[in-house]
């Protein structure tokens, strides 16, 4: 599972012109998943991500975590970040699971997030989006997420 995570001040999604999801402080997150992913601690990953000291303290350092603050994630689901742009001019996606393995992931993921009491929303599963944020920061990271097969 592949994960870029960004700080927000807010971000929102909007499908067909209709608002669907929306938060104030926290973390946007895209997520990516493979097919060998079927076997990853999910609860692992979302501990990880709701822990990471990436929001800044009273001194400005990036001392704090999610669960620190209060702040809420937007969960959105991108297979584009399994994209892979090394041969050609068109970039191939068959690292990306299906959709028939990855959305039920994606939900499965959601829930480990929500299972850490962290107030989440999601985009909608292989809709065209209009993900809008306003990144704080900036701050973006890129989380690799082995499956558990793969972790020694």
């Amino acid at each position: 599972m592949r994960l870029v995570v960004q700080r927000v001040a807010r971000a929102s999604v909007d499908v067909e012109g209709a608002r669907i999801a929306e938060i104030g402080h926290g973390l946007l997150v895209l997520i990516g998943i493979a097919e060998e992913d079927v076997d990853t601690d999910l609860a692992r990953a979302a501990s990880k991500l709701v822990d990471l000291r990436i929001f800044e303290d009273e001194d400005g350092k990036m001392n704090r975590s999610l669960r620190d603050i209060g702040g809420s994630v937007l969960a959105v689901s991108q297979f584009t970040l399994y994209g892979d742009t090394r041969k050609g001019r068109r970039p191939s996606f068959v690292g990306a699971a299906r959709p028939e393995i990855a959305e039920p992931l994606f939900e499965q993921f959601v829930e480990a997030i929500r299972a850490q009491s962290v107030h989440v929303e999601m985009g909608r599963f292989g809709a065209k989006m209009a993900v809008e944020l306003l990144n704080d920061g900036p701050v973006t990271l890129w989380m690799e997420v082995a499956p558990s097969s793969a972790v020694g």
